[in-house]
């Protein structure tokens, strides 16, 4: 379906800069014919007299020396008037063709961003203005255009793969649990333990579904939010509360962990960061090896304040960190993995980002990850 223009509100803006343009040359050439209508009646006054008596013709016709000078007056206004009232049309004619034909090639680029506006969607945002020529304000505006196009652009791939990815997480529990269903209901000689086995299975599926419908929830909550709170929090007491939930898993699987000693005061809103330093320690457990090791360290530095969880695992490629921190990237298991909805690392950049933070990560030699989030220091 073609795009419609849309009415235009009043005259366009050339029309307008034109009638601006055009009224403004012909104030000052009124102003000038004015002045010159006076300027030639006092020169014309100054004459000098003739002698009593005398008559002169003025263009044929005879003028007493008395009535000389009024006479010379009338008459040169009156050419003044006559010539300069035909160059007054001829010059406020000028003016509006000159400013008609200079504001259509001046504001010709901005009919080139008007109509890559029209043309795009959802769908074609990869064409660009790309305005060449002089570095004037028009040129300034096509550039800003053409880059909130391709950060529309980025945003936009950005929610696409992040709709195919969550419509593909939640696909599969759904699947599980319409599986179970007809497997068992097909089946007229299930007795009470299949029935018990098919319930298990779909209590774990829900549960899987649920932990991703929150974890999504709290993304969309809280990439580009306000924080609804600030005030001073102590990285290291997170961290040692988010583990507490955590060590009856560790002690079966022999992990070791070390927590640094001295408190960490960062500005920020404790829910979140509470959120970060759980994100982080679940990860760390959930994809660390038998026998494995854990240590987090927060320090303060000038005006920031950093918390590192770095923990042993399987090994992760240099290349592959960057996309940890997308939605549904696991650093030890595969998108098939039955634990963990892949956003763990994306909450934790989003909530850094909010905070005016910054996160970063990278391999731990001989395997694993190290994660670090920088937050304000607490004043």
């Amino acid at each position: 379906m073609p795009v419609e223009s849309p009415a235009r509100r009043g005259p366009g803006l050339r029309l307008r800069l034109t009638l601006l343009s055009t009224v403004l040359v012909a104030l000052v050439s009124g102003l000038l014919l004015w002045l010159g209508w006076l300027l030639v009646g006092d020169v014309v006054a100054a004459v000098p007299r003739m002698p009593p008596g005398t008559t002169v013709r003025v263009d044929g016709v005879p003028v007493s020396a008395g009535e000389l000078a009024e006479a010379l007056r009338g008459r040169a206004r009156e050419r003044v008037l006559l010539i300069g009232g035909v160059a007054f049309v001829a010059v406020v004619l000028a003016a509006a063709v000159s400013a008609w034909t200079v504001c259509g090639r001046v504001l010709r680029p901005l009919h080139s961003v008007t109509g890559t506006a029209r043309r795009l969607s959802a769908r074609s945002l990869g064409e660009r203005i790309g305005l060449h020529g002089p570095r004037d304000e028009v040129a300034e505006l096509a550039d800003t255009f053409d880059g909130m196009l391709d950060r529309l652009q980025t945003a936009f791939e950005s929610q696409h793969r992040f709709v195919a990815n969550a419509s593909h997480e939640l696909r599969t529990p759904l699947s599980v649990i319409r599986t179970e269903l007809d497997v068992t209901l097909s089946d007229p000689n299930a007795d009470a333990a299949e029935l018990r086995r098919m319930a298990g299975v779909v209590r774990d599926a829900t549960a899987k579904s649920q932990r991703l419908v929150e974890s999504l929830l709290l993304l969309a909550r809280t990439e580009g939010a306000e924080l609804p709170s600030r005030e001073p929090v102590d990285l290291t007491e997170l961290a040692r509360a988010a583990l507490r939930p955590m060590e009856e898993q560790m002690c079966a699987s022999g992990l070791r962990t070390e927590v640094s000693p001295a408190p960490a005061f960062a500005m920020g809103d404790p829910a979140l960061l509470e959120r970060v330093a759980g994100n982080l320690l679940e990860n760390a457990v959930r994809y660390n090896v038998e026998g494995g090791w854990i240590a987090v360290v927060t320090a303060v530095s000038g005006e920031w304040t950093s918390l590192t969880v770095s923990s042993s695992g399987a090994e992760v490629s240099s290349e592959r960190v960057d996309g940890l921190f997308e939605p549904f990237r696991r650093a030890g298991a595969e998108r098939t993995a039955r634990t963990g909805a892949g956003l763990g690392l994306s909450i934790v950049r989003a909530a850094a980002s909010a905070h005016g933070g910054a996160v970063s990560a990278c391999p731990v030699p001989g395997g694993g990850l190290s994660v670090t989030v920088w937050l304000p220091a607490a004043r």
